[in-house]
């Protein structure tokens, strides 16, 4: 009997010695999460019960059973209780320092009337010794309940605002960041008191305007690159400040649910500070940066060093921003039929056409990709038609290109298809049409609108991709205000009943799908992030509710109550 058992007994030890190996290599997870519904936006299992992480990445995907099989005594155990949890969304266009700085100064977002405006400045000088400056960005004439009694092209002028505030200049952004207003002392300082054109209605420079009243005095209001002749006097922000705006834009981003930030446009001080920021450990959202294009020394630097693709996802340069026309709300847009509510105005080409070639040619040649804002139907045309121009002359190079048209609000219906035909990735605010629907009737008439205005549809129908996002601080860097405007086409007061143009809008996968997988094509990085698939990076937002299911009124009652950031709970709703 004795050595019967013998066989038995040394296969059984073998057995359990190949089982204690193989456990031993087997990678159990950091994080299980279980308990509501998550949508991965992966097309091989749309809804998964359970997901298991290992540190920073996606371990498994799928029922909860099998997900069980990767927890040990050291996992912790994540139990939605109902809530839904999708990939970590992307901010597809914003401005990440405007965002931090938005919360430092003064934050105009929210104001309804030019009252509202002179209020906030007369509390902040009572604050102030004479000569500080005061600065703030977020106003739109076009959202306010009622306009002042004077007023030049829409617009109001300073006389209200300078009364409030004469020893401290003042400089107000407009919510496009198109445009900006200015106090009587803003205008001193900058030697502006001076301009008399008598019975010209506007002065022009170079890719911009200021507007003057009738006696040929400055309104207060500076039309696109025109700015610079006020914000070039406003005090530098100090190392200080940057970091405090950074950390407070990091904050936000958390808060919304934000792990990706797609960053429209940084000169080299603002390099300097996200590489400081990460040899710190503070990037603890992802940054997709492009180069801003006002600088030619920058791209020239940045085309011999070749693009920056960061090992660790965290900041990455491998694109370029064009700023080519101005706002439809400025009427700076660049038309191709002048406004239908200033007959004589087409608005404003803000940088040479020339130019936007010669970057995509270079876009070409050192890897980068090219990422130029376009509102008006003239500017989206004359920069397709310079991208293909560019792939014209160098096929060879422009097989995955994934170049942008930023916005592309506005398009005619001869260049819709054009898009896809030439694989040029339309990133789009869906929050945009919102806030300026109501009134952008009034700037390019009812054809326009209903031809080519915010043509989700149409684009997605013809085979591009859309990468959706908030151009924050122009709007708000809530997504879920634009994931209702995806898929309601309404603006945020739930009007009109059925949406504008009910035709273009979004199905509710689709909006998803374009803060999510298509906004992580829009930066190359649809490989390692975008959807909940195992080998791609840990990064999620959990909703209170279902935005997939919930009755369309009650989207926007939607909040998030949880962000993981790099596998680790970096915002929880108290």
């Amino acid at each position: 009997m004795k050595f019967r058992l013998l066989p038995f007994l040394s296969t059984l030890i073998i057995s359990l010695f190949i089982l204690a190996c193989s456990d031993s290599k087997k990678e159990y997870a950091t994080m299980l999460i279980y308990g509501g519904p998550i949508y991965t936006v992966d097309s091989s299992a749309s809804k998964v019960e359970a997901v298991a992480i290992r540190n920073n990445k996606i371990l498994f995907a799928g029922n909860l059973e099998e997900a069980r099989t990767y927890e040990n005594d050291k996992t912790q155990n994540l139990d939605l209780k109902g809530k839904t949890m999708t990939p970590g969304l992307i901010e597809g266009h914003g401005h990440f320092m405007g965002l931090g700085y938005n919360e430092l100064n003064l934050d105009l977002m929210n104001t309804t009337s030019y009252q509202a405006i002179i209020d906030a400045v007369a509390e902040r000088v009572k604050n102030l010794e004479p000569g500080e400056w005061i600065v703030g960005r977020g106003w739109h004439q076009s959202k306010w309940d009622s306009m002042p009694a004077e007023t030049v092209h829409g617009f109001q002028t300073h006389h209200l605002l300078s009364e409030v505030s004469p020893e401290n200049p003042v400089y107000l952004k407009h919510a496009s960041g198109h445009a900006g207003f200015a106090n009587a002392k803003a205008m001193e300082i900058a030697g502006l008191q001076k301009i008399a054109l008598d019975g010209v209605k506007n002065y022009e420079v170079e890719g911009g305007e200021v507007l003057v009243d009738a006696s040929g005095k400055p309104t207060g209001v500076f039309n696109e690159r025109a700015q610079t002749l006020i914000t070039k006097h406003i005090p530098e922000k100090t190392s200080e400040s940057d970091i405090k705006a950074f950390e407070l834009a990091v904050e936000a981003c958390h808060r919304n649910g934000i792990t990706s930030f797609h960053d429209a446009g940084i000169p080299k001080e603002t390099i300097a500070l996200y590489e400081k920021m990460k040899s710190e450990g503070k990037m603890r959202t992802r940054i997709y940066a492009m180069l801003t294009g006002w600088d030619k020394e920058l791209l020239n630097n940045w085309y011999q060093k070749g693009i920056m693709v960061d090992d660790d996802h965290l900041f990455t340069i491998r694109s370029v921003k064009l700023n080519c026309d101005g706002a439809l709300g400025s009427r700076g847009a660049w038309l191709l039929e002048p406004y239908s509510d200033r007959p004589d105005h087409f608005g404003h080409e803000t940088l040479p056409m020339k130019f936007v070639k010669e970057t995509a040619l270079n876009g070409l040649k050192n890897g980068f990709q090219v990422c130029a804002h376009a509102i008006g139907d003239r500017a989206n045309r004359e920069i397709l038609d310079r991208y293909e121009m560019a792939f014209n002359e160098y096929p060879d190079m422009a097989n995955n290109h994934r170049f942008r048209i930023e916005h592309a609000q506005h398009l005619h219906p001869e260049d819709i298809p054009r898009f896809a035909e030439l694989n040029v990735i339309p990133a789009m605010q869906a929050v945009h049409m919102s806030s300026d629907r109501p009134w952008a009737i009034d700037r390019l008439g009812e054809k326009r609108i209903k031809e080519g205005a915010y043509m989700w549809q149409d684009l997605l129908q013809s085979g591009v991709p859309i990468v959706n996002g908030t151009d924050v601080p122009v709007e708000p860097v809530n997504p879920i205000a634009s994931f209702y405007a995806s898929v309601s086409r309404k603006t945020l007061k739930g009007i009109p009943e059925g949406g504008y143009e009910p035709e273009q809008k979004m199905t509710r996968a689709q909006a998803l799908k374009s803060y999510t997988l298509d906004a992580a094509y829009g930066a190359f990085e649809d490989d390692i992030k975008g959807s909940i698939t195992p080998g791609k990076l840990a990064d999620f937002t959990i909703f209170d509710q279902d935005l997939m299911t919930v009755d369309e009124k009650r989207i926007l009652d939607t909040s998030v109550v949880m962000t993981i950031f790099n596998g680790n709970i970096v915002y929880s709703q108290q």
